[in-house]
């Protein structure tokens, strides 16, 4: 086991007998649009960075839209990196233009 008590599968390809190890576990947060837009618009507010009433959220099945304008390349970014740390993003379409 790692360091988070978890098994690592590296192990089991040293056991006798075993020809191949496929790892076909895929996990997915289950969050609701609402939550995730939710989430993403209380972060632009929280941020010093992000006019938050200058971009807008759309968010369905784990996809992020996000449009509007933003002020600089920083802020641009930094929206992005709000938008993918929500639970259950997958997908970030950003449509932000950079408006000075």
């Amino acid at each position: 086991m790692n360091e988070g008590g978890r098994r690592n599968p590296r192990a089991v390809r040293d056991l006798t007998g075993v020809r191949g190890v496929n790892n076909n576990i895929g996990v997915q947060p289950h969050a609701r649009v609402g939550e995730v837009q939710g989430k993403i618009e209380a972060a632009f507010k929280r941020s010093a960075e992000i006019d938050a009433r200058r971009i807008a959220v759309t968010a369905q099945n784990g996809k992020v839209i996000l449009t509007g304008n933003v002020r600089s390349w920083a802020e641009r970014q930094e929206a992005e990196r709000a938008a993918w740390a929500a639970p259950g993003v997958t997908h970030v379409d950003d449509r932000l233009s950079v408006t000075p």
